[in-house]
């Protein structure tokens, strides 16, 4: 097969580049195919426990997206006539937002109070240009007074307050479209109401605003980070290799590589996310890698007065197995992805197997006619044998010792705190500290509330079992227990509703602000009250229609994953100790990802476990040596647990975009051992002693393995200027580790290989030519 395609690529090189530029382009349409998906669900999958608990409650009660508007004037309180009739008019207008059903503000609150033996129920705020200070005063004192608007409509200090839109999106797959227009409509009524009222900011939060910055940030990094990754191979390659034709066929095979694995998962059916966005920029990076290989070989063989055809044939001959174990270890790390928990990771995984797979073939089909067509240079001083690698050489063989042992010493301590490490994510701080929902979501943390929050939905086995007085007392108690819990900024629930109606119906007494103590009555409030209330503003949000469950909202604080499932388990625990009859379920955007992230890291535990089985196996029977396939595993394994004990001094958190850093770079690290081990497993099989072997391995590979890890730890970097910190943190943890696997195959396997395999030379034959490495 190799040497079939090694005749192909030179003797007919134009042959193989039309036909495989045809088959790439065939490919490529299918991307036509692709779309984006922005929001947060793309990130759990069909059956997902506290997915379905969110979409039961989603169908109970009526669906609880929303986008709150945070109305912040630059004066003291919002309790003011100009800032009341803002709040007015933007809350009549806000009912015209696409999809609305419901908007809540302090204006339109349906208070209540006894007039004579009516109950009243009418708008808090009438005509606000009409207020006199004694009705301010009485707007302010019942605000404050009522749970369900204090600290969560308006704040304690009455300095800022939220116009609340509720949605009913459609039932589809993409709602990414919709959310956009919504984002659209409510930012150019904001937009007006700024000019109208210049000395008042507003602010949007909310899980429309978080599924808005869920799309607009992937598909900004798509359009940015890609060309500029581009930008930075060409640079790269034209002075690592110094030939402008080598960085040209680069770029070809890069730009084909990346179109037809695009195209290929349009075909396919997959589609694009915040997840998945980054496919090109692994695949531009890993395919670089086996560019240089290939054309770093085929320079020293030009070096060495072979002419250009020659050089290619050499450098297939040399990379061939090299290159395809090292895209074949890589593959199996990516494919372990598939065992995330997480659908968009499981679909990163696969593609970026997939787009491995076909950068191999491109660089060993199309990358070799186009170098054999194009007037490719030697390039600068590209002989292997340059004075930088064989002093390093001499240097690490001269100091094994303290280098081997001192470096032992340095990756136990930090493999160490890599323990030290926890599993939290908090989704607020998903996206960057420049991204408007972040500057948003701060600002409602610091004025007013979290903007994370927990449906809690109470199910009795009776219609009408909620205006049960023994109920109503569960589900009060229930709420000074949120209440008072430290992750808690505010509760509504309807415990508080019922006893304000018990209030209402005897003349307003504060002593009948307590719960009804009978059940026919508590439920004849309940009818009356809901009979009062506009279109729109019903109790549907809170009560399912035979009354038979409820559902009450607790705002966090901007918590991690760890303090919400905490809460969540704390909670269940005390409706079962309190609660005898009664089910409780938590569902919320926040809950699922507080989730995903514990249960997505022990998948990839697994997964890690089940890669390096399976690479070690593949370095095993590719090296033909039990021995050196056991030593691989030192270089291969550490990377990523020292990458993770620097990670503590960096963040000491781990997020759902890390929980698939270790999985993922296992078959990337693997290269550089590959590359080394097979060096130097030549060199023994020659009759070389293990230094000879060493030194040998170092001066015909070491510049090459700089030159990819240079590619791949900044191609990995780019990721860091994501605004979304899923992908920016796994783009700096990975770089991290390439790095570190770099850094112990140069000065720990070396003198790990003087001691473990010091012996006589391999007695093993001579390795097979596929297996030599290439001179670079």
């Amino acid at each position: 097969m190799r040497e079939w395609v090694e005749k192909m690529a030179t003797d007919r090189a134009w042959v193989v580049i039309v036909f495989m530029v045809i088959v790439s382009s065939l490919a490529a349409v299918g991307a036509g195919n692709l779309y984006f998906r922005g929001d947060y669900k793309v990130f759990f999958e069909e059956g997902y426990g506290p997915l379905n608990d969110f979409e039961e409650m989603q169908k109970i009660f009526n669906k609880s997206d929303s986008i709150g508007v945070l109305v912040v004037p630059q004066g003291d309180t919002v309790i003011d006539e100009e800032i009341l009739t803002l709040i007015q008019e933007y809350t009549d207008e806000a009912w015209q937002t696409p999809f609305s059903s419901r908007v809540d503000s302090l204006t339109n609150y349906q208070n209540t109070w006894a007039e004579y033996d009516d109950m009243m129920v009418e708008d808090m705020v009438l005509y606000p240009d009409a207020l006199t200070p004694e009705d301010l005063e009485r707007i302010r004192d019942t605000a404050l007074a009522e749970p369900s608007l204090n600290g969560r409509i308006i704040s304690p200090s009455t300095d800022v307050s939220l116009i609340n839109i509720t949605l009913q999106l459609p039932d589809v797959t993409d709602n990414t479209a919709n959310v956009a227009s919504v984002m659209d409509f409510v930012r150019d009524l904001s937009a007006q109401y700024a000019e109208r009222y210049p000395n008042v900011a507003f602010y949007h939060t909310g899980i429309i605003p978080m599924n808005y910055s869920f799309a607009t940030e992937g598909q900004k990094d798509m359009m940015t980070l890609v060309p500029a990754m581009l930008l930075l191979i060409v640079v790269l390659l034209a002075v690592l290799l110094r030939s402008v034709y080598a960085m040209v066929a680069t770029v070809i095979v890069l730009v084909l590589t990346i179109s037809a694995t695009m195209g290929l998962a349009g075909w396919m059916g997959f589609f694009l996310s915040t997840g998945t966005i980054n496919v090109p920029i692994v695949v531009l990076t890993i395919a670089v890698a086996d560019c240089v290989h290939v054309v770093a070989t085929m320079q020293y063989g030009m070096k060495q007065g072979m002419n250009r055809k020659e050089a290619v044939r050499y450098s297939l001959e040399l990379n061939w197995m090299p290159i395809f174990i090292t895209s074949a270890t890589t593959a199996v790390g990516f494919l372990t992805l598939m065992m995330s928990e997480s659908p968009v990771f499981a679909d990163f995984g696969f593609l970026c197997a997939m787009g491995v797979m076909l950068a191999y073939v491109m660089s060993v089909t199309l990358f070799p006619a186009l170098l054999a067509v194009f007037p490719v240079s030697a390039g600068g001083r590209v002989d292997g044998k340059a004075p930088a690698m064989a002093h390093f050489g001499d240097f690490v063989i001269r100091n094994q010792t303290p280098l081997l042992w001192g470096g032992v010493v340095v990756v136990a301590i930090l493999s160490a705190l890599a323990l030290r490490n926890e599993v939290n994510d908090v989704a607020t701080e998903y996206f960057a500290d420049s991204t408007a929902y972040r500057q948003s979501v701060d600002k409602q943390a610091d004025t007013l509330s979290g903007s994370q929050s927990i449906d809690w939905a109470m199910y009795v086995d009776e219609a009408g079992g909620i205006s049960n007085p023994e109920f109503i007392a569960v589900m009060h108690e229930f709420t000074n227990w949120l209440e008072n819990q430290p992750e808690i900024d505010h509760v509504s629930g309807l415990s508080d509703i019922f006893m304000r109606l018990n209030k209402n119906m005897h003349g307003d007494d504060p002593e009948w602000y307590v719960i009804p103590d009978d059940r026919e009555l508590a439920a004849q409030y309940l009818l009356l009250y809901e009979m009062s209330l506009p279109y729109g503003l019903d109790l549907n949000n809170q009560v399912n229609v035979d009354k038979s469950a409820v559902r009450m909202t607790s705002v966090l604080k901007n918590l991690g994953s760890v303090e919400i499932v905490s809460l969540e388990n704390r909670a269940k625990a005390w409706m079962d100790e309190n609660g005898q009859g009664i089910r409780l379920t938590a569902a919320s955007p926040s809950v699922m990802f507080s989730h995903i992230g514990e249960t997505n890291m022990r998948s990839m535990m697994l997964s890690m476990f089940v890669a390096l089985f399976i690479i070690s196996g593949i370095l095993i029977f590719a090296l033909r040596s039990l021995r050196l396939g056991i030593i691989s595993l030192f270089p291969n394994v550490t990377p990523a647990l020292v990458g993770f004990g620097f990670w503590t001094f960096i963040s000491g958190e781990i997020n759902l975009g890390l929980s698939i850093v270790s999985s993922m770079t296992l078959g990337i690290i693997v290269d550089d051992s590959v590359h080394f081990l097979s060096k130097y497993k030549r060199a023994r099989s020659e009759g070389m002693s293990t230094e000879e072997a060493v030194r040998y391995s170092f001066i015909n590979v070491g510049r090459a393995l700089l030159i990819t890890t240079l590619v791949l730890v900044l191609g990995f970097s780019m990721l860091a200027f994501s605004a979304f910190r899923l992908n920016s943190d796994m783009g700096i943890a990975t770089s991290l580790i390439i790095l570190i696997a770099l850094i112990i195959d140069f000065l720990i396997l070396p003198p790990l290989l003087l001691w473990l395999d010091k012996d006589k030379p391999a007695a093993d034959a001579a390795e097979p030519s596929s297996l030599k490495g290439e001179h670079a």
